[in-house]
C-alpha cells in the first residue's frame, strides 16, 4: 500500500514555511545532533530565497535572520562597537535559552505568529514583511507546528545493529564484538556497549538496548551515542586518532562510559556500573577484539573487516 506524501510546506501570502527532519554528524556537519528546522523562504529577485531558518533539535536551539542575505547588517550592542574578534558571517544566528524558551517549536510558532513581520524586516526583507497578513499566517501556523511535531518524532534516526558474535557480560552491561561490512564496501570491528532495560531479565519484555556503538571502519570510523534513542553520531579526526579502537579503550579505561552513557540518554545504567568488574572484562575484549582485526586484515586488508556484507537487525 503506497503512503500518502506528508505535507511539510505551508504558504500564507508571499512566504512558505518549509518543515524538515535533519540529521548532523559531528565532524561532517557542525556538530552530532538531530530534530527538525523550519525555514521561511520567498522569492526574492525571482530566486526562492530562506529569511528565517529556526533549528529546532535536541542540543542546537537556534533561529537565524536572513541565512543567504550577504548585505545583512550585524549592529552590535554599543559596548561591544571595534571588537576585532567578532566574525563576519552571513545571516545572525541567535540562540534559543531552553530554560525560558521551553520547547523549541512551540516558541518558534509562537514567535512567528506575534513578530513575523518584524523578524523579516530584521532579516532585510522589509517588502515582504509589508505584503504579509498575520492572520493569512495564523491560519497555516496550527498545520505547520503539527507538521513539525510529527517529523521530529517520526523521522527520528535511529539504528538496531547487531549485538555482535562474541559477547562479555561486565555486570549491568554487556560488550559485543562484531565484523561489520556495509554495502558500500566500508566497514570493521565494531564494539557494542548493551543492557538489559524496560523488564527485568527472567520476564518475557525484557528488552538488549544497545546504549553505544564504536564502528572501527577502515574509512569512516565513528561512534554513537544511544544508536536507539538520540543517535549522536561523531565521526573521527583520522589525522588525530590513528587507532580508534585504541582510543575506545583509553575512554573505558579512563571510566569515562559512565558519563558517555549518561550523554546517550541511560543515567539509570550509568548509575549502575560496575567500574571495577568492567576493568576485569576488558582485558578479554581488548585481546578478542584485536585478533579480530587481524582476522579481517587477513582476509581482506582491512582490519576487522568481513568477507561479505552484514546487515543491520533494523536498517537506519
Amino acid at each position: 500500500m503506497v503512503q500518502a506524501q506528508k505535507k511539510t510546506k505551508f504558504t500564507a501570502g508571499p512566504v512558505t514555511f518549509i518543515a524538515r527532519h535533519e540529521l548532523w554528524d559531528e565532524n561532517i556537519q557542525d556538530h552530532a545532533d538531530q530534530g527538525v528546522s523550519i525555514v521561511v523562504q520567498a522569492d526574492v529577485d525571482g530566486k526562492e530565497t530562506s529569511l528565517l531558518r529556526f533549528n529546532c533539535f535536541d542540543i542546537e536551539k537556534s533561529y537565524i535572520y536572513g541565512p543567504e542575505n550577504p548585505n545583512l547588517e550585524h549592529k552590535g550592542p554599543m559596548m561591544l562597537e571595534g571588537r576585532t574578534d567578532i566574525p563576519k558571517t552571513v545571516g545572525k544566528l541567535y540562540r534559543m535559552d531552553p530554560i525560558a524558551v521551553g520547547n523549541p517549536i512551540g516558541w518558534s510558532i509562537r514567535t512567528m505568529e506575534k513578530k513575523l513581520p518584524q523578524m523579516l524586516e530584521r532579516a532585510g526583507y522589509p517588502e515582504i514583511a509589508d505584503r504579509l497578513d498575520l492572520e493569512e499566517v495564523a491560519l497555516v501556523l496550527p498545520e505547520l507546528e503539527a507538521c513539525a511535531r510529527d517529523l521530529f518524532a517520526s523521522k527520528r534516526n535511529t539504528v538496531k545493529h547487531n549485538r555482535g558474535t562474541h559477547v562479555y557480560d561486565a555486570g549491568n552491561i554487556k560488550f559485543g564484538l562484531e565484523m561489520r561490512r556495509l554495502p558500500v564496501g566500508d566497514g570493521g570491528l565494531a564494539v557494542h556497549v548493551l543492557a538489559d532495560i524496560g523488564g527485568a531479565s527472567d520476564k518475557s519484555y525484557v528488552e538488549e538496548t544497545e546504549l553505544m556503538a564504536f564502528d572501527i571502519f577502515w574509512d569512516g570510523p565513528h561512534y554513537h551515542y544511544g544508536p536507539r534513542n538520540k543517535n549522536h553520531r561523531i565521526y573521527w579526526d583520522r589525522t588525530l586518532v590513528d587507532d580508534p579502537l585504541g582510543w575506545v579503550f583509553d575512554q573505558l579505561d579512563t571510566r569515562k562510559l559512565g558519563p558517555m552513557l549518561e550523554r546517550a540518554g541511560y543515567q539509570s545504567v550509568a548509575v549502575d556500573l560496575d567500574l571495577d568488574k568492567i576493568d576485569s572484562v576488558l582485558v578479554e575484549v581488548k585481546k578478542k577484539a584485536r585478533e579480530m582485526q587481524a582476522e579481517g586484515e587477513k582476509l581482506t586488508g582491512h582490519p576487522g573487516l568481513p568477507l561479505e556484507p552484514t546487515p543491520n537487525l533494523v536498517p537506519n
